[in-house]
């Protein structure tokens, strides 16, 4: 039996937004690759910190291979909790002035410049497994588009060999021709790696590209939807 990786069970957290997130009922087993619609940019952090274990519910319970996150006891226990989980989101911060491969040699070290060898080729493999082209390594992050500083981010977030990666609106400054292709090479390294992944967007063209399970949420219930297929001339199936 597939283990189950997240499981999110009748939770309310308010956020002092619109309505409270609220999700009745999510399981993610490991090698999913799930996205959620219809979570807007501050719900998608909620909902980060609720699954990391940063944040409690206010109601229900959130569970991570099978531990309830209010079972946490201390900041070192949680430490060790949350780097089970990869996390690809704007709001992690990149050095701008420091190249691509200093910046992904960065979960491994604080010695940067440079890095040591072993540590500089984990980063170029890095870089090459999230498919950022050789001729941009040495070039401070600055230079890159939004597309290419979001690989940064998606190849940070697999240094450490996570369980589960939490993609918070990964493409909302991506240009519009570069969704679908971030959307799919990161489905294809997750999916080599076997590690889960839950994207949050308002994106259905990503979704559909990133998951084999698009669900949508909606806010008011907390239901989770799941989007049907569209057969031969627009026709649903199931």
């Amino acid at each position: 039996m597939t283990p189950v990786v997240l499981e999110l069970t009748d939770v309310i957290k308010d956020y002092r937004g619109l309505r409270p997130l609220r999700i009745q009922q999510l399981s993610v087993a490991a090698g999913d690759a799930t996205a959620i619609v219809g979570v807007d940019q501050p719900m998608a952090e909620t909902f980060v910190n609720l699954a990391t274990g940063a944040t409690l519910p206010d109601r229900g319970e959130v569970k991570v291979f099978g531990r309830a996150t209010s079972s946490i006891n201390d900041s070192a226990e949680w430490l060790a909790f949350v780097d089970r989980f990869g996390i690809v989101s704007e709001r992690a911060v990149l050095l701008g002035e420091l190249t691509v491969i200093q910046n992904l040699a960065m979960p491994f070290t604080l010695e940067i410049e440079p890095p040591p060898e072993d540590v500089r080729m984990s980063a170029e493999q890095l870089a090459h497994e999230v498919g950022l082209p050789e001729a941009s390594w040495r070039r401070p992050v600055t230079e890159l588009n939004a597309a290419g500083r979001m690989r940064v981010r998606f190849g940070r977030a697999l240094a450490l060999d996570p369980a589960i990666l939490l993609l918070e609106h990964p493409t909302a400054t991506v240009a519009r021709e570069d969704t679908l292709p971030l959307g799919r090479s990161i489905r294809v390294v997750a999916e080599r790696r076997g590690v889960a992944t839950l994207t949050l967007t308002a994106d259905r063209d990503l979704a559909a590209a990133i998951a084999t399970r698009v669900l949508t949420l909606e806010p008011a219930s907390g239901l989770l939807k799941e989007r049907r297929h569209l057969g031969w001339f627009g026709r649903r199936l199931g």
